[in-house]
């Protein structure tokens, strides 16, 4: 058994816990709302955001780099496919692996959606911060994304 010494409600974490949830929450409100303006789902938005720019990325990789979980992907896939925004192709190097990249209608929809999120994100945070202090900020939650998965890399094993 362990002896703690002090009150776990003093515990200097949670007087951040909070907050950095409210925030995330906030910042997806915003996100979300502006998003569906554009005719999108946030998931969607985040597919093409991720695939924009690049000649395409392998179903694996699109879902290590988007937040859409794998077992969602496949479903904003079907739906972004509908709408022509994205194709499928079977991978030449691995017959198992679907290559995904956007057809010219979405490579035309990022080009639109991408800046204009950008633009309508920026006030929000350059209202709240300096430059300086958003580089300070995203060092820290670096750190603490760092820790998190430290910790989770040692359970796997």
């Amino acid at each position: 058994m362990s002896v703690q010494t002090q009150d776990p409600g003093d515990e200097p974490f949670l007087k951040i816990l909070r907050p950095l949830v409210e925030t995330y929450s906030a910042v997806m409100r915003k996100d979300a709302q502006h998003i569906r303006t554009l005719g999108l789902t946030s998931s969607q938005f985040d597919v093409i955001a991720t695939l924009g720019d690049t000649n395409g990325m392998t179903c694996k990789q699109l879902s290590e780099a988007t937040l859409v979980t794998k077992g969602t992907l496949t479903g904003v896939l079907d739906r972004l496919e509908k709408k022509r925004l994205i194709e499928r192709e079977p991978s030449r190097e691995d017959r198992r692996s679907i290559f995904i990249r956007l057809t010219a209608g979405g490579e035309a929809c990022f080009q639109q959606v991408f800046p204009d999120h950008i633009h309508y994100l920026k006030p929000f945070f350059d209202g709240a911060l300096t430059a300086p202090e958003m580089a300070a900020l995203r060092t820290l939650l670096l750190k603490l994304k760092q820790g998190f998965q430290d910790s989770t890399e040692g359970e796997k094993r």
